[in-house]
């Protein structure tokens, strides 16, 4: 068993006890939308833009 250290991709530390010595995270309750109230899009491969587009042309038809 060792303690820890966790460190967030944001930049905050803390730690715990785990079997491992380090972990390193994307998102911690200092960054994650849920406790923080602001809303983040995490856009990959630009998928927001293309359902934009696909929806655009959806529209058009009808």
């Amino acid at each position: 068993m060792y303690t820890a250290n966790i460190t967030c991709a944001c930049g905050e530390t803390f730690s715990t006890l785990s079997s491992v010595e380090e972990i390193r995270v994307e998102i911690c309750s200092k960054c994650h939308p849920f406790f923080t109230g602001k809303q983040r899009f995490v856009d990959t491969a630009g998928r927001v833009e293309k359902f934009q587009q696909k929806f655009a042309k959806a529209r058009k038809r009808t």
